[in-house]
């Protein structure tokens, strides 16, 4: 239950001049803390990365992850608020990522929030991962405003989401099977790059040419549902590999690594510039650490143009996970007065929508 005193506060921050929000991420393998001013004003983003913790797994170990989260956010958190500039009694609300994710990663960062919201009596803001992605745009365009429509793309999540509101999403379409970001993931360990598998790709794909057809027949065309599916492309990369394995042929690691980042993002390209022309929108926001990837940046920009549409590209440090994003989305729910948590308030590895 929410007390009403807390309720009052969460009201009174609606006509609150400036509204600092304390974020707090730890979804999957970064423990991150940001603070950020009326949605849009980044006074800090501090990120502990797990990425050497994890290389030898080759991967995410969940239990690794949780452990480290709770060795890491005390420090983390301390570090937003110094780079911020401010004291913990200056934070009027704090922000937490509740899901989607690895519900004991998720944990610590909930656990987390909660004791700072109860010792600082403040409102404690639930926030959805994804949305959280689509609001770094927020952070790094002043200018964008719903209505467009988001990709939101990384290692657990493809979707197509329609932005009618600051809190109005509504998923039009995704992948029917694995996110893009996994499918880059398997592409690397098949090809015995270290982890984290996406980056290696994108390097020496930027070194290849994209020569190879993964699609002896037809390449995959624009569904009008908006469905995508990455399996097919995964196979098809297994069988050329086996092949040339089995007959002995030498093949370029960079030229597979280009070929299968080009017929991975055409089609999700297309398949976002259809979806913007089917509901007469103009402005295309690309959210999640996939949004990273140099093909996909110059695709977007390219196919946009020729459209005549625009598209906004995050900087990478606000694609990957971070709190940033979290304490922005944060402050849209207060301004329709939603998404205000009680201390009760549990991590969920997977949301509704989706997500």
């Amino acid at each position: 239950m929410i007390s009403p005193s807390i309720r009052k506060k969460f009201n009174s921050l609606q006509t609150q001049q400036d509204v600092c929000i304390l974020g707090i991420e730890t979804s999957c393998d970064e423990t991150a803390a940001a603070v950020v001013k009326n949605g849009r004003v980044m006074l800090s983003n501090v990120i502990s990365s797990q990425i050497a913790l994890h290389r030898k797994f080759g991967g995410v170990v969940p239990e690794v992850a949780s452990r480290n989260h709770t060795l890491a956010i005390n420090t983390v958190v301390d570090e937003a608020l110094a780079a911020a500039r401010i004291k913990p009694q200056d934070v009027h609300a704090i922000a937490v990522t509740y899901g989607a994710g690895l519900a004991g990663a998720l944990l610590v960062g909930v656990s987390y929030a909660k004791a700072a919201a109860y010792a600082l009596n403040i409102p404690l803001i639930k926030v959805n991962h994804i949305e959280a992605h689509v609001a770094a745009n927020y952070i790094a365009f002043e200018d964008l405003k719903p209505p467009f429509i988001a990709l939101a793309a990384s290692g657990g999540h493809t979707q197509i989401i329609q932005v009618n509101g600051y809190n109005d999403y509504r998923v039009l379409g995704g992948t029917a099977d694995d996110a893009i970001g996994e499918a880059f993931d398997k592409a690397a360990r098949l090809l015995g790059l270290p982890y984290p598998g996406g980056p290696e790709v994108d390097r020496l794909a930027r070194e290849g040419k994209p020569v190879i057809n993964f699609f002896k027949n037809t390449k995959p065309a624009v569904q009008k549902d908006l469905r995508l599916s990455y399996s097919g492309l995964k196979t098809a990369l297994v069988n050329y590999l086996n092949t040339a394995k089995m007959k002995g042929e030498p093949f370029s690691a960079a030229d597979v690594c280009a070929s299968f980042t080009a017929a991975a993002v055409d089609n999700l390209a297309e398949t976002v510039l259809y979806a913007a022309r089917q509901h007469n929108l103009t402005d295309i926001a690309l959210a999640g650490g996939v949004a990273s990837n140099t093909y996909l940046r110059q695709k977007m920009l390219t196919r946009a143009q020729e459209e005549g549409l625009r598209v906004f590209i995050p900087p990478p440090v606000l694609c990957t996970d971070n709190a940033a994003m979290v304490a922005a989305r944060a402050y849209y729910s207060i301004i329709d007065n939603t998404h205000l948590a009680a201390l009760d308030l549990n991590a969920q590895s997977r949301l509704n929508n989706g997500f």
